[in-house]
């Protein structure tokens, strides 16, 4: 298989009250009072019917503020012991792709307004998806390295 460019066209603009990293939550299911916008360009707003009546979404965006260098082996906050980049949620990835589940507030015209916000101001939307939990959970799924105690 040889290597090829993907080139993708965001769909939006995700607003969000940091203007910051240090000021953005690890994760946006423990922020669900950080209010955000997804505001999807008009050509794209009519895919947003029916998307409010679910109660959450993937939000898929692109990490477009991480410059910094990617490593394949990443300490996590916190921990003393590197794992992989495919196992950890960090922001400094490949193809600096990000996901996050968030909770619908409301849809008006063009824009989503949700909580959970984990992004910063201003980043590229790439794609929204409802978050169907007969689809989405597996509430037997493992946690990995979480579970074990580091020395």
């Amino acid at each position: 298989m040889s290597s090829q460019n993907i080139i993708f066209k965001p769909i939006g603009t995700i607003h969000t009250p940091f203007d910051e990293f240090d000021k953005i939550p690890r994760q946006g299911r423990f922020a669900d009072n950080n209010q955000g916008q997804a505001v999807v360009n008009d050509e794209f707003s009519k895919g947003l019917k029916d998307i409010d009546s679910f109660t959450h979404a993937f939000l898929i965006f692109y990490f477009h503020q991480k410059n910094e260098s990617l490593k394949l082996l990443q300490y996590p906050k916190g921990r003393t012991i590197p794992r992989g980049v495919f196992a950890i949620r960090s922001p400094l990835r490949p193809n600096k792709i990000g996901l996050t589940i968030v909770k619908i507030i409301s849809v008006e015209n063009n824009i989503l307004h949700f909580t959970g916000a984990d992004m910063i101001d201003g980043t590229p939307l790439l794609d929204i998806k409802p978050y169907v939990p007969d689809i989405d959970c597996y509430p037997d799924a493992g946690k990995g390295w979480f579970e074990q105690k580091e020395e």
